[in-house]
């Protein structure tokens, strides 16, 4: 069997309001900050991981928090952020609850496939619910105020927006090993949407394309995703990707040591920056999972610089 990815590994969107953001995220949405720490290559910002109450893989959605004005939409660009959850019943909740909190939702529709709401957090990161009815574990987290049965499970369909998909099709079928399985309208009116899956398929291993070659290009800031990233189970995969890459002459970081799990960097044709990142070892591997994100984590290189790390970080609430 050829090399896969096993699904949607994590997602990392872009913050200038880190206590608004955590705020947003568990209060409002239930998620469970699972690591407060710091972007190793810029420890002025920090990185917040939201997740499910384990740190599953696959289900965190991650901040850097930057002073940087908002993002211009566009194409070259990760344009959507899924989230599932259990049932259409839930997707009901969703609407009422968010609407209760004063955030605008679009009605819930059929989008690629999924039963799907629509909406923004407060600086206009694009955001879809889809149901997975139920399909494959959970893990709801004790202290959400979320009841258990209509909080998040996990990340969904990622949507990105290129003006043409040749080239980049051909990254995700020959070198990613994505398969092709349907297409849909984009419910923007822009385009046709190209949906891949890679692994066992499902709406926890998709990867939407739209094509929107009428989109001026993105311009990175607040509210806008920075990159990918896709699952690998371990290690020795993960050399194996970095082979592969290599083989097809696609430009990469090379492997990196983030410590809570192993990196592999590239950019498909359209400029959009794509990760593989190793399952393991997780996020337990410094903290205990009863006490996960209430303090400064910071990976075992960078522990010697605490003191002026904090120093120069914001507090957050």
């Amino acid at each position: 069997m050829s090399l896969q990815l096993t699904g949607i590994h994590h997602l990392t969107a872009i913050t200038a309001n880190a206590p608004g953001n955590l705020h947003f995220y568990t209060r409002l949405l239930g998620l469970r900050l699972v690591k407060k720490t710091v972007n190793q290559d810029d420890t002025s910002a920090y990185h917040l991981f939201y997740a499910d109450a384990e740190a599953t893989p696959g289900t965190d959605l991650t901040f850097f928090d930057w002073p940087i004005g908002r993002e211009r939409r566009g194409t070259h660009s990760i344009a959507r952020t899924s989230l599932r959850v259990g049932s259409q019943e839930s997707l009901g909740w969703w609407k009422q609850h968010l609407a209760s909190e004063g955030i605008v939702t679009g009605e819930i529709a059929d989008i690629g496939g999924y039963k799907s709401l629509d909406f923004e957090d407060p600086e206009g990161q694009r955001l879809r619910l889809v149901s997975d009815g139920g399909k494959g574990g959970s893990h709801p987290w004790a202290q959400s105020p979320v009841p258990a049965e209509h909080q998040i499970r996990g990340l969904g369909p990622i949507v990105i927006s290129v003006p043409d998909i040749t080239n980049t099709e051909a990254v995700l079928a020959r070198v990613m090993n994505m398969r092709k399985v349907r297409d849909y309208a984009s419910p923007d009116g822009e385009g046709q949407v190209h949906v891949f899956e890679m692994g066992a398929g499902g709406p926890a291993a998709e990867l939407h394309v739209a094509v929107q070659p009428g989109l001026a290009p993105a311009r990175q800031g607040a509210g806008a995703v920075h990159h990918v990233a896709f699952r690998a189970p371990d290690e020795e995969t993960l050399h194996q990707w970095t082979a592969r890459l290599a083989e097809f002459r696609l430009p990469s970081s090379g492997e990196v040591e983030r410590y809570y799990f192993r990196s592999l960097y590239f950019r498909e044709p359209n400029g959009i920056l794509f990760e593989i990142a190793t399952d393991g070892p997780g996020f337990t591997a410094d903290e205990p999972l009863e006490t996960l994100g209430e303090s400064l984590a910071l990976p075992p290189f960078l522990e010697a610089k605490r003191a002026s790390i904090e120093a120069g970080l914001k507090p957050l609430k």
